[in-house]
């Protein structure tokens, strides 16, 4: 039986429907933690055994663990949280606890690149996304963290103001060129992981995407996809936190943003080889006309 956290999420949600394509001839059992089971489809929920809750609850996801033999860890995001270390560890160890007292044998986790740089101390969510990963590898379960750089799709909380601006923001160095990868990508990386469960210990998998771009390489591309002008803006670090401030997140919540974006500008994700086992296959400029195009023009 293989476990799902945040099967709603994006990535949570194609790896769910990539696992229940694969497992149409496997013998593999599905079970998902979801607060609202309703929101997913019925067709999906016919299909895998629910738990109703949230996978930071102890007694949630114990109930999940119980004669499972994987687990998929995803952290959902939490903007008020009072620290990052409540938003990673703390949230997390209650799992830790439950991958042990259950036995389970093989857990993959989403998590970030950066480990071993000069910066990894002081990278805001990065370096807690980090802690996360010694937690859970900690309790000697066999654990890959799956180690990304910024997803493409978090472009898509700025339809609006692409569609109507021409324009997205950001706090990074307009010409830094970095990996940027997309979801389904993580997604494939993660459900390969948990059907062939030959691995031992504690590994990173990075998903690297096929190659580094600038964000004025993705305002290029967004540009010729879109057939319309888009141009990336350099957010102040102060109009950044008002803005975020401004949504209800908390100080540490922001200021973990605020030390990732930095750290990402100073080579966070810069220090892995792209090779064919780091490298995924979704281009941006594919993404854009997967996802992105239709969004804009919904």
């Amino acid at each position: 039986m293989i476990v799902i956290t945040a099967p709603t999420s994006n990535i949570g949600s194609h790896l769910l429907h990539l696992l229940l394509d694969e497992n149409s001839t496997r013998t593999e059992e599905l079970r998902v933690i979801a607060r609202d089971p309703a929101k997913l489809p019925a067709a999906v929920r016919a299909r895998v055994d629910v738990v109703t809750g949230s996978h930071g609850d102890a007694e949630v996801v114990d109930r999940a663990c119980t004669g499972a033999d994987a687990v998929f860890w995803l952290i959902p995001p939490n903007p008020r949280a009072p620290s990052l270390d409540a938003a990673f560890t703390e949230f997390t160890r209650p799992a830790a606890k439950a991958f042990t007292a259950n036995g389970i044998g093989h857990v993959v986790g989403v998590s970030a690149l950066g480990r071993g740089t000069p910066v990894a101390a002081h990278a805001g969510h990065v370096t807690a996304s980090l802690a996360m990963d010694d937690l859970i590898a900690g309790t000697g379960v066999a654990y890959r963290a799956l180690a990304n750089p910024s997803f493409m799709d978090n472009l898509l909380r700025q339809v609006v103001s692409i569609r109507d601006n021409g324009v997205f923001t950001d706090i990074v160095d307009p010409d830094h060129k970095a990996p940027t990868t997309a979801t389904c990508d993580i997604a494939a990386a993660a459900a390969g992981l948990l059907l062939d469960r030959s691995w031992t210990g504690f590994g990173e998998v990075p998903v690297l995407g096929p190659e580094d771009l600038s964000s004025n390489d993705l305002a290029r591309i967004m540009s010729d996809v879109l057939g319309r002008p888009v141009r990336y803006e350099r957010q102040s670090v102060d109009d950044f936190r008002a803005a975020a401030t401004g949504y209800g997140s908390s100080d540490a919540f922001v200021t973990g943003l605020v030390d990732m974006m930095r750290a990402k500008d100073d080579g966070l994700d810069n220090d892995v080889e792209r090779t064919p086992e780091t490298a995924s296959p979704t281009t941006f400029r594919e993404w854009c006309e997967v996802a992105l195009k239709p969004a804009v023009q919904r």
